[in-house]
């Protein structure tokens, strides 16, 4: 299949990242050859009267499986509440008593949401259950939707647990191993009222031992030792960062640890923006992402956290878009999602606008026509002729 007529290709490749008046054909559910001008021969041709297309993005850090409603959280934090990480409690109870049934329709209607939006790749993590029965319930559901699962029994201390150290046991002893073999990662909130630096380094090291690979919840809600966690264990990714000190920084960029920027969270809760220049010029890889979740940041729009970064985080338009697509795939080490080079799984969008700057440019339009993957998906073939 070949996509012709493209106004402006963005494949991320090494000498020439943007293409104009481009091509692109798709074999097999990969990326077979891109150039400017007609194709090569192919099966189909499709013609794109001029429209963008842009990667699919990856979005590297979600709690889509749940249940329950926030809303008048989120009400009581705009009259002026101040957010905190006791909010969790609330998802647990309602998550809990949901069936089996109720979290996959509700997971599965949020991520057919973020694909309609241009989500190709989704990590999901558990962290809602906070007891084994549970949290085996949540990674399951989760490794049916994605193959980026996030084990998160670390999420906070529950009520019904007796002391930190005996949850901290139960997370890493018959908790992990409910949920380690439907996970690829493990993850920890590590702030004040939720895991310290020493109970993180054990529940990482336990689900590392186990095969597992380390993210980090670090220095959301203040500065505190999430980030030196991320550092030490070589993670991932460190995600949120809102409040890093310089030797933060310079700790995660030696260790190679993508710093992942979430910006529905700052939107919905009245906090500061990182500064994402300040990390770039530090030589950090940024990553963005939604944290859809129901209490902090109930968005699954990856445009919407494009639009918010480049006004609010000092990304150009330009490198918000690497860091939903390229920084994202770097968050959870993956080198075929996340780019439209040769060989490149043939996940991408297609846009109503002429250029990707109109990602940031048109906040809130639904500016997404089409989205392919590369297991086929083909959603809303606006435009699109043969």
């Amino acid at each position: 299949m070949a996509l012709t007529n493209i106004g402006e290709l963005v494949t991320w490749d090494d000498e020439r990242p943007i293409l104009h008046d481009a091509s692109i054909v798709i074999v097999d559910g990969e990326v077979a050859w891109t150039g400017e001008g007609p194709p090569p021969a192919a099966d189909q041709h499709f013609d794109l009267g001029g429209a963008a297309v842009v990667p699919g993005f990856v979005d590297s850090h979600s709690h889509v499986v749940f249940d329950g409603d926030r809303s008048g959280e989120f009400e009581a934090r705009m009259s002026g509440v101040p957010y905190g990480a006791g909010g969790i409690r609330s998802t647990v109870e309602a998550t809990r008593a949901a069936s089996v049934e109720d979290l996959r329709r509700t997971a599965r209607h949020l991520v057919g949401e973020a694909r309609r939006q241009g989500t190709t790749t989704i990590e999901i993590k558990s962290g809602y259950g906070l007891d084994v029965a549970t949290e085996g319930r949540l990674v399951e559901v989760a490794a049916e939707l994605t193959d980026e699962v996030t084990f998160l029994g670390a999420h906070v201390v529950p009520a019904d647990a007796r002391t930190v150290d005996d949850y901290v046991a139960l997370v890493t002893g018959e908790m992990l191993d409910a949920c380690a073999p439907h996970s690829r990662w493990i993850d920890v909130f590590v702030e004040e009222g939720a895991f310290g630096e020493e109970a993180a380094l054990e529940v990482l090291s336990a689900g590392m031992g186990r095969g597992l690979l380390p993210r980090v919840h670090a220095n959301q809600l203040g500065p505190g030792p999430g980030a030196r966690v991320a550092a030490a264990v070589g993670a991932a990714a460190a995600d949120h960062c809102t409040f890093l000190s310089d030797e933060d920084v310079r700790d995660l960029v030696d260790a190679g640890v993508v710093i992942g920027l979430l910006p529905g969270v700052e939107f919905s809760t009245r906090q500061p923006f990182p500064d994402a220049r300040r990390l770039l010029d530090a030589g950090a890889t940024v990553a963005l992402a939604t944290d859809c979740n129901p209490g902090s940041s109930f968005t699954t729009s990856m445009p919407f956290c494009i639009a918010v970064a480049v006004r609010d985080m000092h990304l150009t338009p330009l490198e918000a878009l690497w860091s939903a697509t390229l920084g994202g795939a770097a968050s959870l080490r993956r080198t075929d999602v996340g780019h439209l080079r040769v060989g490149a799984h043939a996940d991408l969008v297609v846009l109503d606008a002429p250029s990707h700057l109109h990602l940031a440019y048109r906040p809130g339009v639904p500016l997404v026509s089409r989205v392919l993957t590369a297991e086929g998906h083909d959603e809303g073939a606006r435009g699109a002729g043969g």
